[in-house]
């Protein structure tokens, strides 16, 4: 704050003279201030003109404009498995990608894999940021001209679930509901969401189509069902395109090797089937748990349907090729065949040719028996088919990535 009163302690032959009420300024004093003054003034105008100079002065970075041409596109958890994926099949077809990520379950070696392949001003930008956090949203929202939102970020172990359903019920519900708000507060009007075939529980019937009564059974399914009901209920007032992508059990890598799953170490004992594979046949684990052998399925243990992630990424850009305002897409993604657990080992135990010590142990809590997809709607309405259908050759492209990264996305491995 600035101070008008005198300061009494001033020397006396630094003030103003008095003579007959009026104040007479020291003249030399008066000379001083000017100059610094006539010099401050200058110095200001040369920043100035060499700014303009500049040719980044007010020239604003790409992704705060649109541009005709360039759909610019929001990939939340795009330092993730399936994220980053999608990222660089979107960069690879000429979109304009930001990543944000908390990087709580993400790498940031995959993010700097598609910098260095994607180094060109305004492709890709990464933002480090929580979507619990409203206020570092609305931000990001403000900051950016985006056109369409992927939205994969989320937690998504079912057995991790279990027990810590909040957290699932934040990070999942909660957090797609600041996204949503986050969108329709800035005239984001595409999103296509990353939904799971866990909203479905067990079916009493096979194959599960997208009219299949949605009764999830665990907290990671209720969390997915709650945020599509926040989705589709926001949809009915709104002009927003919107496409859900209820797809199954993810597997595979990047075929020429340069993106790969990475889960931190501490979620092994949640992770995906394939990974826990890969640590058994790398000899990080003693070996290969299978929990639950007495299910009634021909060979007693699950049956589930395995989507390589090359398919479901193409299913993702069809999504958004096709999402309509006013009109929502539901699609179940994946192959519309089952694999038993046993059938997968046999087949990880081939793609690896390591010997897999396999030990049965109870239920996990929250597992369903047999679950696939009847993808014929996906294939009539968005051309879309599955390709890479042989689960040994997919497990084979993803034990490659895993050998030559041992420590993931760490120091590569000599």
């Amino acid at each position: 704050m600035l101070s008008f009163g005198r300061n009494r302690s001033q020397a006396r032959s630094n003030r103003s003279m008095s003579l007959g009420g009026m104040d007479y300024v020291d003249p030399k004093r008066k000379s001083n201030v000017a100059s610094k003054l006539i010099l401050a003034a200058c110095l200001t105008a040369l920043c100035i003109l060499m700014l303009k100079q500049s040719p980044s002065f007010n020239t604003p970075s790409v992704f705060t404009v649109r541009e005709e041409g360039v759909t610019h596109v929001l990939v939340t958890g795009g330092a993730g498995y399936i994220g980053s994926h999608a990222s660089l099949r979107l960069l690879k077809d000429s979109y304009r990608v930001t990543i944000v990520d908390n990087l709580s379950r993400g790498n940031i070696g995959a993010v700097k894999v598609l910098q260095e392949l994607f180094p060109e001003p305004g492709r890709l930008q990464f933002i480090y940021a929580d979507l619990g956090d409203s206020k570092a949203v609305n931000r990001i929202f403000s900051e950016n001209a985006f056109d369409a939102v992927m939205h994969f970020a989320a937690v998504a172990y079912v057995g991790e679930s279990t027990m810590e359903p909040l957290r699932y019920y934040h990070n999942i519900t909660s957090n797609t509901l600041v996204v949503l708000e986050a969108m329709a507060a800035h005239g984001v009007k595409t999103l296509i969401y990353s939904s799971t075939c866990a909203t479905y529980g067990e079916p009493e019937k096979m194959p599960i189509t997208e009219i299949t009564p949605q009764v999830p059974i665990n907290p990671y399914g209720k969390a997915k069902k709650m945020a599509e009901d926040m989705i589709l209920d926001f949809s009915r007032n709104s002009d927003m395109a919107i496409m859900v992508l209820r797809y199954f059990n993810v597997i595979g890598s990047e075929p020429e090797g340069r993106l790969g799953e990475a889960p931190r170490p501490e979620l092994r004992e949640h992770g995906r089937i394939s990974g826990a594979c890969f640590d058994a046949a790398r000899g990080i684990t003693t070996g290969l748990k299978v929990k639950g052998t007495d299910y009634s399925t021909p060979d007693g243990t699950c049956i589930r349907d395995y989507i390589d992630v090359t398919d479901l990424v193409d299913a993702h850009v069809k999504a958004l090729q096709k999402a309509q305002p006013k009109k929502v897409g539901i699609y179940n993604v994946g192959t519309g065949k089952g694999k038993s657990v046993k059938e997968f080992v046999e087949a990880c135990k081939k793609a690896t040719g390591a010997k897999i010590k396999v030990e049965f142990l109870p239920r996990r809590p929250g597992d369903y028996a047999e679950v696939y997809s009847d993808p014929t709607k996906i294939k009539l309405e968005l051309n879309w088919t599955a390709q890479h259908t042989d689960l040994e050759e997919s497990l084979s492209i993803a034990w490659r990535w895993q050998k030559s990264h041992i420590n993931g996305y760490g120091s590569p491995s000599s």
